[in-house]
């Protein structure tokens, strides 16, 4: 059971009770059950002290000191925690729902089967921590650091975490659905038997954790899966040059698809870009029904072509060149693969639009119907 007399002295505050600890550094700290609700505790050393089973519910906790310390089942309820030390603190069981924790540093501390059930943990420093059957449903965990944390079997559903370090860490059998899951750090972590369904619904598990919310979406959003039957069906790539003379017949072709029902997409490749060229261009081939490449007066898409062509044999390639231009060198190169076709040639941008139907579209439309009916005679060859 609490001392009380160690009770009072730090219901006198952090400054008297610091002093208090400095003055008797061999005295025993028993606060165990201790009732030290809405205590204002600001910047108070309680390091290595048995808290196990205490009530510090709404409690100041800002700069404590709880390194080392027994917090067995301990209530800290909308306690205020930002910034405090809890490195290697024993918190199995504790309640620490809608704690402040943002900023904290709980470095290797034991949160087996604790409550953190709409916590604020953003950026605290959870790096090695064991999280085994802790609740954190709801919890923000924006730029927390979870390294090495072992989370088995832990519950995340409705958790934020954006920008949140998981590299290392055990994520197996966690529950998280309803998390929003944004540029997380996973190297080397694990995410076996993720379950993205309610507690109540039959699980269904995933191996990944940014994929999961798509998943989740597919299974329950006809419009999210009709959108992708969409991508996969309509859109085009129209690749080419973006000078003034050439800008303006991508645009055209552009707009003659729009007309047809189709989605264009449009990609400036000669302009620096944030993210890798090459990693752009493949995700933009593969979302692709068929690729329109204006070979005309060509100086980048000699190099999108060498990307695209071999590694993605599945989607036609349709070249187009004015007549009075002539083919770049090395173009045979690109020409030799089955997904290419032979290059339209037209006199003039009205010459194209006027047989964009029947030279451009058509011809791409029955190669992907070609190459579509070999990949499937191919898997069932299998």
């Amino acid at each position: 059971m609490a001392n009380e007399d160690q009770i009072r002295i730090l219901r006198q505050g952090a400054e008297v009770w610091n002093k208090w600890r400095m003055d008797n550094p061999d005295e025993h700290i028993e606060l165990s059950r201790a009732n030290l609700s809405e205590a204002d505790l600001n910047g108070a050393n309680l390091s290595k002290v048995n808290l196990s089973g205490a009530n510090l519910s709404g409690g100041n906790l800002y700069k404590a000191n709880l390194s080392e310390a027994r917090l067995l089942g301990t209530k800290l309820i909308q306690a205020n925690l930002i910034d405090a030390k809890l490195i290697q603190a024993n918190l199995s069981g504790a309640d620490l729902f809608e704690a402040n924790l943002s900023l904290a540093k709980l470095n290797e501390a034991n949160l087996s089967r604790a409550d953190f059930c709409g916590a604020n943990l953003s950026e605290a420093d959870l790096s090695g921590v064991i999280l085994v059957k802790a609740d954190l449903c709801r919890a923000i965990l924006v730029r927390a650091n979870l390294c090495g944390a072992n989370l088995t079997e832990a519950v995340l559903n409705g958790a934020v975490l954006v920008e949140t370090n998981l590299e290392r860490a055990i994520l197996t059998g966690c529950k998280i659905y309803g998390i929003s899951a944004w540029e997380l750090k996973l190297d080397d972590a694990k995410q076996n038997d993720l379950v993205i369904t309610k507690p109540d619904q039959a699980a269904i598990t995933v191996d990944n954790l940014e994929v999961a919310q798509f998943i989740y979406l597919l299974l329950h959003n006809a419009k999210i899966r009709s959108a992708i039957d969409t991508i996969t069906s309509k859109v085009v790539l129209i690749l080419g040059r973006f000078t003034d003379t050439r800008k303006p017949v991508l645009d055209a072709i552009r707009e003659e698809l729009r007309r047809r029902d189709y989605l264009p997409v449009l990609f400036d490749f000669e302009k620096p870009a944030s993210c890798d060229i090459a990693e752009t261009v493949s995700t933009l081939a593969h979302m692709a029904r068929f690729i329109i490449a204006d070979i005309t007066d060509a100086k980048s898409i000699p190099a999108e072509l060498e990307l695209i062509v071999p590694q993605l044999l599945s989607v036609p390639v349709m070249p187009v060149i004015l007549k009075s231009d002539y083919e770049y060198a090395l173009f045979e190169r690109i020409t030799r693969f089955p997904n290419v076709l032979e290059p339209y040639q037209y006199e003039n941008q009205e010459a194209l639009l006027a047989s964009v139907e029947e030279n451009v579209i058509k011809p791409a439309e029955e190669k992907a119907d070609e190459l579509k009916k070999k990949l499937e005679k191919t898997r069932c060859n299998r």
